[in-house]
């Protein structure tokens, strides 16, 4: 990824899609770089612009001559695997939890309620924080996507064998991570999302701690290598 966090957008609604470029020119080291209202111009403008962070708003038309929502869960893994770099935050007024959890569970990083002002007013910190690879959800959305479970029972042992991994191999790629373990990129960042909602944590380093804290990973004891 560059300095710059390079975002493209896709949202049937100008007025919103200028809304997101207003939070986001505040922050110098965030670049708006393509904006689309129909589903069909999305897979062109990705390859026409080079992107970090892509906004997709679900109910969009396909095109000027279809009017029919273009099919989100069909092209986030599609896009996912093309861009293996690229991050996906849908920002949507839907918050039915089946829809939630089949847009996350397709690769999303994020999901936002357009009524959520809160986390829209901190829109250009929350698109750093997905940059980074780590995740956001609104709170409404998180509660859809779960029950209430103790978070050790939930997570399954891939997601724990990648964060140990992470917690081992600190300074490795999300690539090298998947090369160890014997899977696609993209089913590595699905492991570490999925683990960072149920720890509800942002990201890596915040997810090894929580898991250490649980007793999931072994704990990080300072001074234990020189004994």
């Amino acid at each position: 990824m560059s300095q710059t966090i390079r975002v493209a957008i896709l949202d049937d609604h100008q007025a919103i899609i200028d809304g997101y470029c207003y939070r986001l020119e505040r922050d110098r080291k965030i670049q708006v770089v393509a904006k689309s209202t129909f589903g069909d111009d999305l897979e062109p403008m990705l390859a026409s612009h080079a992107v970090d962070v892509l906004f997709l708003d679900i109910n969009v038309p396909t095109s000027a001559d279809n009017d029919n929502p273009y099919p989100i869960l069909h092209l986030i893994p599609k896009l996912l695997q093309k861009y293996p770099d690229l991050q996906i935050l849908v920002i949507s007024m839907y918050n039915e939890a089946a829809l939630i959890r089949n847009v996350m569970e397709a690769g999303a990083s994020g999901y936002i309620i357009k009524d959520d002002r809160e986390t829209i007013q901190e829109l250009a910190a929350v698109t750093r924080t997905i940059a980074r690879g780590g995740i956001h959800m609104s709170r409404p959305a998180y509660d859809q996507y779960f029950k209430r479970i103790r978070v050790e029972d939930s997570l399954s042992s891939r997601q724990l064998e990648a964060i140990s991994l992470c917690a081992s191999y600190p300074e490795k790629t999300t690539s090298e991570i998947a090369d160890i373990m014997g899977v696609a990129n993209s089913t590595v960042r699905n492991f570490l999302s999925e683990a960072y909602m149920r720890l509800e944590v942002p990201n890596r380093m915040a997810a090894i701690a929580k898991a250490r804290r649980l007793g999931l990973l072994t704990p990080d004891v300072p001074g234990y290598h020189d004994i």
